[in-house]
Order: structure tokens, then sequence, then C-alpha cells
């Protein structure tokens, strides 16, 4: 780092992405994108939609929100759009989270939780996870922190039912809960219907993963009118204009087109199931995932020695470092003959330690 770095950042770790080598062409499946583009339709609607590049966006994003509102049954004045989900949670951080008032969330969930938090000043505290990797919400109990919960949660893919996020949130009244729903579509229940219940509740959404949007970047925070207001005061004092053209006029494509969306959230569930199935009978344990990833280990291999043989053999996964996870990897639910492609893959490492 240079001299002139802010000491106070010294510290700072910060997220790692999934890696995006460019050395070969990789069966890619540790980054959790979509294997589907947005549909034919929804880039034609773009297209006819799309506004001079010349000319600033809608920094209200009306229609996109409203668009969002109809599809979520909510109002449109409860609804905010973010340049991906990272955005929105770290405005949420930003307004809602303190010295005096500080976060808590469970320590394996997703990477940027911590490092948000650093980067803003914010103490933290990491609850763990159970001996089967599940939340106990009633850990989160007393704690006077605002709460952070991954909802299916990552990198588990397992998650909570609504009625547990009800009880937590209806036992946290002077606390605001943010609960991240990136996943919520490939299996879980989302929450969004209990924002008009709760004043302190705030649902994250992305379009990066069930929408195939991960390259244009875009998400949504969904709570009361009064978080939402508190939500574009931080986003006003950073960055107005927060939504592009370009990706306004394919989010609203795509939100036109459920459908499209549907389709290929239910042909990843089928395809998710489809490999869970091939892989216990190849000897793994796998968690039970409501995401469009599996996390799986194995006592024939290592985790970390298996993410670098299908690295080698052009299978990309994604493995932790941290000790309690580091035998397992989580695997990217793609088209089924990208998954035939890593299951055949595995095949051939375990006759090459059977050799």
């Amino acid at each position: 780092m240079s001299r002139y770095f802010s000491k106070s950042l010294s510290a700072l770790k910060p997220y790692v992405p999934g890696e995006q080598p460019q050395d070969m062409k990789y069966v890619k499946l540790n980054t959790n994108e979509s294997p589907f583009p947005p549909s034919k339709a929804a880039m034609q609607y773009a297209e006819e939609h799309l506004r001079a590049l010349n000319l600033y966006p809608d920094p209200e994003c009306v229609e996109l929100r409203r668009e969002f509102a109809k599809l979520s049954r909510v109002d449109t004045d409860q609804v905010l759009a973010a340049n991906g989900s990272d955005e929105a949670l770290y405005f949420a951080f930003k307004a809602f989270a303190d010295q005096e008032h500080p976060l808590v969330f469970p320590d394996i969930t997703y990477g940027c939780y911590p490092v948000f938090a650093g980067a803003l000043g914010i103490p933290y505290t990491e609850i763990p996870l159970k001996e089967d990797f599940t939340i106990d919400t009633a850990d989160y109990s007393g704690t006077g922190m605002t709460i952070v919960i991954a909802n299916p949660n990552a990198p588990t893919g397992i998650a909570l039912s609504l009625y547990e996020i009800d009880a937590l949130v209806k036992a946290h009244p002077d606390d605001v809960v943010i609960v991240d729903e990136a996943y919520v579509d490939f299996g879980g229940t989302s929450c969004i219907p209990l924002t008009k219940k709760y004043d302190n509740l705030l649902v994250v959404q992305t379009f990066s993963k069930s929408r195939s949007m991960a390259g244009a970047r875009l998400g949504f925070a969904i709570g009361s009118r009064e978080l939402i207001r508190d939500l574009n005061t931080v986003r006003n004092s950073f960055n107005p204009y927060n939504i592009n053209n370009m990706t306004m006029a394919v989010g609203l494509g795509v939100l036109k087109n459920q459908i499209y969306t549907d389709a290929n959230c239910l042909k990843i569930r089928e395809t998710r199931s489809y490999t869970e199935a091939a892989l216990k009978e190849l000897g793994f344990e796998i968690l039970n995932s409501k995401a469009n990833f599996i996390f799986a280990r194995t006592d024939r291999i290592g985790g970390g020695e298996l993410y670098r043989r299908l690295k080698a053999k052009g299978v990309l996964i994604r493995h932790f470092e941290k000790e309690r996870i580091s035998d397992y990897n989580r695997i990217t639910i793609g088209t089924k003959e990208q998954m035939d492609v890593l299951l055949e893959k595995i095949r051939e490492i375990f006759a090459e330690e059977e050799a």
C-alpha cells in the first residue's frame, strides 16, 4: 500500500471474489452465476426501451421499482434499487449500524459482511453455526445489535423457515434485521410479505442469480417506507445515479418475463437434485441446499486437493480455507451438461487415486 493510504483502513481485509482465470476455457462452477442468459424477449424489450446513453438515468428508478414492487406485492415506496445487492447491503450497514449499534451475523456466511463492517468501522460479532451448520435464531436473542442473516445461507445453502424469520424479527423490535435473500428463488421462502408486518425488517435481493444479470449489477432492498427513506438518504449522499440506463432497461425486460425466470429456477433445482444423487453415489456428504449451489465433502479426498485437481482438468469450483469448512467445496449448479463434466472429472480423479 502507498504511504498515503488511510491508517484507519490499514488492517482492512478485502473480499476475495471467485476467481476468473483466463488461461484456458473452464467449466465455471465457482461463482453461483446462472448458466442461462437473459431471455431473448427480455433483451428485445431492453433494446427497445434503452434511453440514450448521453442522458443521465432516472435517479429514482421509478419504472423499475414499480415493476419489482408489483411482482413482490409491496408498494413502490417500499423498494430501493441498488447497484447489485452488495450496494444495498453496504447502504444498510451504513444506515443501521455504528459504534453504538454493532452488527451480528453467523461465523460462516457471505464473506462481504465482515469486509463491509471493517470498511465502515462498525464493530461486529460472529455467532457460530450449530454443529450441523444451521442457524439457531435463539443465539441472537438479547444481543441488541443489527442482525444480518443470509437466507438461504452461503456457502452452506441451508435455509431458515418463514416461521423462524418471523420469530426472529418479532423478538427484536428495537433492532433492524437484514435478511439477504440472494438465493431464495431456488427453494427458499421469501420473507418480503413480513415487511408489511414489521417496520424493522429489511430484505435484500439480487438479480445476479435467478435472473441471469450478474454482469449488469442490479439488486433491491425491500422494507418499510421509513427504512427505505433512510437508505435513500445514504444513496443520495453517495451515488444518486446508481443504476445505469442499460441495467435499468435489461432489468425491466427481465421482470416482464417472469415465466422465463421461473422455468430456469426449476431447471436448476432439478439439476441440483440430479447432481446431489450422483455425488452421494460417489460417497459425498452434501448439506441440504435451497440455493443454486451445493456444499459437499468426501472422505476420499481433501477439499483443497479436489478443488486443485478439478481446476487442472478445466473445472472450477469454490474452496474456502476457513478451518471448519476446509473439507468442503461449494459447487454452483450449471446446466446438466456442465454437471456431467464435473462428475466425469471427479470419477477420473478417484480412479487416479486408486491406481
